[in-house]
């Protein structure tokens, strides 16, 4: 039987990279659709800005041959993000519409363009965040997009009903990753508060969310689900 492709929207780094060498390392065909390449040489990279305008149309006559002929098992891993610092008084519309493109737009045209490769057994997974369902000061159009994607989810199921395609959302806490390692190195007492709110005390590796990825791609029970994987968080 031939093994899944997995596409994995920015597999060069962070959380992105974990799940690429995750699936790459069971033998699947991993394609990584980022600004840079993923560092693994097995993983197809194509090097694309997911935030920009007509994205997918440039993208899909090199993306669609790498496919299975026919409909095949597919699962697409939409992780890309990116954390700017902005809120509600202070709010560009450049940085609002790049990052409502790179949550939403993109997703949801991609996903258009897959879904009639896509067999029973594929899957849509969203990598969201804790801030998919609840606000931070600062992060306006970070949690904007991210509540955007776990809304886009939810209407993707409805929409794929009888297809047998899983479409969840991975809802990660703190994860160390170049995003936010840097945010917290120039401010130890935020890490401080960070490591507070966390009940293990600790951020999670990009690993684990990886493992809850693959996961979920096999499980078609969480069809719907948003999975909060965050070490346990303080309730406030």
């Amino acid at each position: 039987m031939t093994e899944p492709t997995v596409i994995v929207t920015g597999a060069s780094t962070g959380i992105g990279l974990a799940i690429a060498e995750r699936f790459a390392s069971r033998g699947h065909h991993v394609i990584s659709l980022a600004r840079r390449r993923c560092p693994v040489d097995i993983v197809d990279s194509l090097l694309i800005d997911l935030a920009g305008a007509d994205v997918v149309p440039k993208l899909l006559p090199e993306l669609l041959p790498k496919l299975p002929t026919g409909q095949g098992v597919i699962h697409v891993v939409h992780n890309a993000a990116a954390l700017p610092h902005d809120d509600a008084l202070e709010v560009e519309s450049a940085v609002l519409e790049r990052t409502l493109r790179l949550n939403v737009v993109t997703p949801a045209l991609l996903n258009a363009a897959l879904i009639p490769c896509m067999g029973h057994g594929s899957s849509i997974i969203f990598v969201g965040s804790t801030l998919s369902e609840k606000g931070a000061p600062r992060r306006l159009s970070y949690v904007t997009g991210k509540h955007a994607m776990l809304g886009l989810m939810r209407a993707t199921v409805q929409d794929l009903w009888g297809r047998g395609i899983n479409t969840m959302c991975v809802a990660p806490g703190f994860v160390d990753t170049g995003m936010l390692r840097p945010v917290l190195e120039a401010d130890p007492m935020f890490e401080r508060e960070v490591l507070d709110m966390v009940s293990y005390g600790r951020l999670l590796e990009p690993e684990e969310v990886a493992e809850i990825v693959e996961f979920a791609t096999r499980t078609p029970a969480l069809n719907g689900a948003v999975v909060n994987a965050n070490l346990g968080q303080r309730q406030n």
